[in-house]
């Protein structure tokens, strides 16, 4: 009997399609003795088609590896897209004189603007109630309102879609179990930044808001929030840029040179340089600092003003001089200039792939456009400032293809 039953059986057992289905045998001294004890499945153990099925049992079916980091990549570039609109969108906002149009925040409330005449009626008189409209648009009619009303209101609900855009796929992601753990942490941080970059938006607007019975000056928002505002916004989007291309650009082997060292050091020092340029740039635009001197290369008739140290103690004039802010502004806009310069050069030296060499020539061409732009427009200064943060958003960009590609050691 037994010769009849298992011959064919074990040629049954020994078929492809079978082999499928039945476990992998695993050698004894692996797992030892089950001793009867039903021990759980492990991944690996099991054949192509019974891992699907065991998967779609628990109701998630992973991607493969490069398929999920190329979907999170292009999300994370979109969003990196969102948060460059929502700067521009400020710095628009800002040269409207917009920003403390709207005098409350809440979160959901405000999603719904004024759509009657007694509604916009009496969101004016809460206008009127505050510094601005007293001091400086108490002639102001319900139209020029409606104006900056709608450029203040464009750019917070813009924000807040930054913020669905980061928390929502985000959200997607995790649960579908397309993040790494390191990737994990990097979207914890960058939603968290967002979600800060919000509540220090507000925090920024409720500097103006407030009563200053000593000064006569014209309402502004704290320069030091300004810059703190600016500063995470860029924060958050070098960062979710970084993210992305490493994900979605393929390093290229290079040979590891001391050179290759010193590029790739000299582009994050330029990459911290354009940085500390846009944050005095903020406390430039906070201060109105820009108005003070508009010739060029000479501050009036001196090449040094005379007034840079009029506050005491010495380190206000750094943050608070209108004219010491400038200088600064200046001599930071014309290292950057000049260690965009210089990157360029060294990357010219150096057998890189076409990507960085065009990375590097697109970088030069931007810091020369916008220093022209700002010589150009030192009458206007809102051009200057537009020209500014298209030049400080392209920065990253391409600094990040330019990096991306070289060693981190030698």
């Amino acid at each position: 009997m037994q010769r009849m039953l298992f011959p064919p059986l074990k040629a049954l057992m020994g078929s492809p399609c079978v082999r499928l289905l039945v476990p992998r045998a695993t050698p004894r001294t692996q797992y030892g003795c089950s001793c009867g004890i039903k021990r759980p499945w492990r991944p690996g153990q099991y054949s192509t088609i019974s891992e699907v099925a065991l998967q779609s049992g628990k109701g998630t079916v992973s991607l493969p590896s490069k398929a999920a980091e190329q979907v999170v990549g292009r999300w994370l570039l979109f969003c990196s897209g969102t948060v460059a609109g929502a700067v521009i969108l400020g710095g628009v906002t800002r040269l409207t004189e917009s920003g403390l149009s709207m005098v409350d925040w809440h979160l959901i409330k405000e999603m719904k603007p004024p759509t009657s005449q007694e509604e916009w009626e009496a969101e004016f008189q809460k206008y009127q109630q505050f510094p601005e409209f007293k001091i400086l648009n108490h002639d102001m009619t319900l139209a020029e309102f409606k104006f900056i009303w709608y450029m203040e209101y464009s750019h917070r609900m813009w924000g807040r879609l930054v913020g669905l855009a980061y928390i929502l796929p985000a959200a997607y992601f995790w649960r579908k179990g397309w993040l790494s753990r390191g990737m994990k942490g990097c979207v914890l941080v960058l939603c968290g930044l967002v979600c800060f970059q919000g509540l220090l938006g507000w925090y920024m607007v409720k500097s103006g808001l407030e009563e200053k019975p000593d000064s006569h000056d014209i309402p502004r928002v704290s320069q030091y929030r300004l810059a703190a505002h600016l500063g995470s916004a860029l924060v958050l989007y070098c960062a979710s840029l970084w993210t992305s291309l490493s994900l979605l650009l393929p390093q290229h082997k290079l040979p590891e040179t001391r050179q290759l060292l010193w590029l790739r050091r000299f582009a994050h020092g330029t990459a911290g340089l354009v940085f500390l340029t846009a944050l005095s740039g903020a406390f430039v635009a906070g201060l109105d600092a820009g108005l003070v001197y508009n010739s060029f290369p000479k501050m009036g008739e001196s090449w040094i003003p005379e007034d840079l140290f009029t506050f005491s103690p010495t380190l206000r004039n750094v943050f608070e001089n209108p004219t010491m802010v400038q200088f600064d502004h200046r001599l930071l806009g014309i290292s950057s200039v000049t260690a965009v310069t210089v990157l360029y050069f060294l990357s010219q030296r150096i057998p890189l792939p076409r990507r960085t060499k065009m990375a590097a020539v697109t970088l030069l061409a931007l810091a020369y456009i916008q220093a022209g732009t700002c010589l150009g427009a030192k009458n206007d200064q809102r051009l200057a400032c537009l020209q500014s943060l298209d030049y400080t958003i392209s920065v990253p960009f391409n600094s990040s293809i330019l990096t991306r590609h070289i060693p981190t050691n030698v």
